[in-house]
């Protein structure tokens, strides 16, 4: 029998609040976590805006002490804030640097697309080109591994169990739940942190630009840029970011008496191949089709038990495939289709944080009984008109809301999809 896993735990930095509070608040409220970024104008860049997390310099003084800071970039700075807060949130204290104990029982999954480029642009290039190798420092290194996140967290929170970064692109912070809770009920551990952070830079984001995939028609109305599932939708907004969750076994939690915020049910990872109309940015339908249906699979429900559909959904040309993918793999036609909304209306794209925020705010829309509004996609493409009555435009009250189907499509041809069921046991 497989080991349930639940969630007793979330720490979030999104481009449109820190904290679970202000962030389902904003979620509920349709507030738009996107500016203009004046470092974009000055650079020429064709996409002038983006989201980023407002004041975190200050926030990350207020967790960590001046020697922490020095190895604490963005990338890995959103993802120890997170961290902290998810573990505070699920009942634990930070422990003491000077505390030799360690925590076996608990691991870290927590990804990202890019990671650490910021600071290899910024620093770690015009050094070497300049000569001064020597007075690079010691601190670089952990800052650019792409398992720096992990370990960071490992260290903070004096964590044994498996400590890994992962990254799938668009379905890193997905993936890194998948994992989470695949290790969980194999009994490999009690617990595991997963999910995953993106630094915000214009060296991360420039290759989008260069591909024009991203937004370059708002930069003067920067909380009109993101327009999934939108006629008028012109590409997604870059964001950044990061979120972690606490995946345990549903014993331990109970044991421990601490609130459950959700079960996670069930997921499923798979591949395209590159074939069938995949390609390295573009979904392979059949694959995407197949990975929704081993996620329902995985969970043991049927499809008419998805009362939503927090979807991938990015603002650009795959959308109305998305939602048709979502409609064929489910078989429910528009008349039967669940609720469906994007986040990323809100806060952009955050490439390896994407699918780690997103998770969080379909726990809280769960947990707190709403479904956010999709913003920006009054509008509606006209493949996508059909299922109008299934995108709510402004958030809906729905105390009864119980499954909500989690989606990540990345580049590479990678899909990934979460079932996560509200806690009422």
């Amino acid at each position: 029998m497989k080991r349930r896993v639940v969630i007793t735990g979330m720490g979030v930095v999104s481009p449109n609040g820190h904290g679970l509070d202000a962030f389902a608040e904003a979620l509920r409220a349709g507030v738009s976590g996107i500016r203009h970024v004046p470092e974009l104008a000055a650079l020429n860049f064709a996409c002038q805006v983006g989201g980023i997390p407002q004041d975190f310099d200050a926030v990350r003084s207020a967790y960590f002490d001046r020697e922490k800071l020095l190895s604490i970039n963005d990338n890995i700075g959103y993802a120890s804030v997170a961290a902290v807060d998810a573990w505070r949130d699920a009942g634990f204290e930070v422990p003491d640097a000077e505390d030799d104990r360690v925590d076996w029982e608990t691991g870290v999954i927590a990804g990202s697309g890019i990671g650490g480029m910021d600071t290899i642009s910024r620093t770690v290039v015009p050094m070497v080109n300049e000569g001064n190798v020597r007075r690079m420092g010691s601190r670089i290194v952990e800052q650019v591994m792409n398992s720096g996140t992990s370990a960071r967290i490992a260290g903070l929170l004096a964590l044994g169990n498996q400590v890994t970064s992962n990254s799938s692109a668009c379905s890193t912070g997905n993936e890194a739940v998948i994992e989470a809770m695949t290790r969980i009920r194999n009994g490999l551990a009690t617990r595991v942190l997963a999910g995953g952070s993106e630094g915000a830079s214009p060296y991360i984001w420039a290759g989008f630009d260069a591909m024009r995939v991203i937004c370059r028609k708002s930069n003067d109305r920067p909380e009109r840029a993101s327009r999934p599932m939108s006629a008028s939708a012109s590409g997604f907004v870059p964001g950044a970011g990061g979120a972690l969750l606490v995946l345990e076994e549903l014993e331990s939690a109970l044991k421990r008496g601490v609130r459950i915020y959700a079960e996670v049910l069930g997921g499923m990872v798979n591949c395209g191949g590159h074939r069938m109309g995949g390609t390295i940015t573009a979904p392979n339908p059949e694959g995407v089709r197949r990975c929704i249906q081993g996620a329902l699979a995985d969970a043991g429900i049927e499809p008419d038990e998805i009362d939503a559909i927090n979807g991938h959904l990015t603002a650009t040309y795959a959308d109305p495939l998305e939602v048709k993918n979502w409609s064929a793999a489910l078989g429910r036609a528009p008349d039967r289709f669940p609720y469906i909304n994007s986040t990323k209306s809100m806060i952009g794209h955050c490439l390896g944080a994407a699918g780690a925020i997103e998770c969080v705010a379909v726990v809280l829309q769960l947990e707190r009984g709403f479904i956010h509004p999709s913003i920006n996609c009054e509008d509606l493409h006209p493949e996508i008109e059909p299922f109008a009555g299934s995108v709510p435009q402004k958030a809906i009250d729905h105390p009864e809301l119980k499954i909500i189907a989690k989606a990540g499509f990345g580049f590479g041809d990678v899909n990934s999809c979460l079932i996560f069921k509200k806690w009422t046991n």
